[in-house]
């Protein structure tokens, strides 16, 4: 049951649609995906539709971005309801603070010179959950950087001129938000965010788990958070956190989470589940008719 749990698609910063993850991921022979786009949840039942029909399990889920003593971490949700009211709302409030930070880095690049009409970024994302990604790809279908990386490399990385500070709520307010919609918290790749420290903090605010297991995680990392995640006692999980192609290929299925680690993370979502008075083959956050095994 190999699993790829942190893919985002073109309903935030992704470039692929839902369907087309659910076609990669079955030609790269994984049998569960969690489709994790930023600040929204809008792409999983068109996902969960077209896994469904390849025989795939997939999960509902989604980033957010949350901070913790001037910390930026970012959290994955598994298993959510879509239609928790309290997420629902959460998610309207990060795209309108999503779309106006979109309009403030243009109105920074536009003060400096370059002509980027904002209503172009806007088109290009066609989401409501714009981000960075879509201004850079804006600046060079526009010819104004070479690429992506010369986009952020230039404007758009932190204390570069067009960079603009990201709205985050507290750690622990995220995590509850994910709990009250059913799902699991999860530290996104720890590597990058560089909060080691702040690791017992988070445990303590009710994690649930550690990505261990991601595309710039070296194997000494991924087995360091194995052995931070067995400390205490939080799960394990992992993702290529696909954004579209890299280099030409997709990286979806090139981080595969152990199948122990799918089913510790299945199990901990029934228990839970059982616990709120869900039905196994009816809880949210399953692709519809693939009920997780007993």
């Amino acid at each position: 049951m190999p699993a790829d749990l942190h893919l985002h698609s073109c309903f935030s910063d992704g470039t692929f649609t839902p369907e087309e993850i659910a076609a990669e991921a079955h030609r790269a022979g994984l049998q569960t995906i969690a489709l994790t786009d930023h600040d929204t949840t809008e792409g999983c039942p068109r996902a969960a539709a077209a896994c469904a029909a390849l025989g795939l399990e997939c999960m509902a889920a989604a980033e957010l971005t949350a901070e913790t003593d001037g910390a930026e971490i970012h959290l994955l949700g598994y298993y959510l309801d879509p239609e928790s009211a309290p997420l629902r709302a959460a998610f309207a409030r990060f795209q309108e603070v999503r779309q106006q930070r979109i309009r403030d880095i243009v109105a920074k690049l536009n003060a400096l010179g370059v002509p980027l009409p904002v209503d172009r970024v806007l088109a290009l994302a066609h989401c409501r959950a714009p981000g960075r990604p879509h201004v850079a790809r804006a600046l060079v279908e526009a010819g104004l950087c070479r690429n992506a990386d010369d986009a952020f490399d230039r404007f758009l990385k932190k204390g570069k001129p067009a960079w603009v500070p990201k709205f985050k709520m507290a750690t622990a307010e995220v995590i509850r938000l994910i709990h009250e919609a059913g799902g699991l918290a999860v530290m996104a790749h720890p590597g990058l965010t560089r909060a080691d420290e702040r690791i017992p903090q988070l445990v303590g605010e009710g994690l649930d788990g550690i990505e261990c297991y991601h595309t710039r995680h070296s194997a000494a990392a991924t087995e360091y958070y194995r052995q931070v995640a067995e400390h205490h006692g939080v799960l394990v999980t992992g993702g290529s956190d696909c954004h579209g192609l890299s280099k030409g290929k997709p990286l979806i299925g090139t981080v595969r989470l152990p199948d122990r680690d799918v089913a510790r993370l299945r199990e901990r979502f029934l228990q839970r589940a059982a616990g709120r008075g869900f039905l196994l083959a009816g809880a949210p956050g399953v692709t519809p008719g693939l009920a997780p095994p007993h």
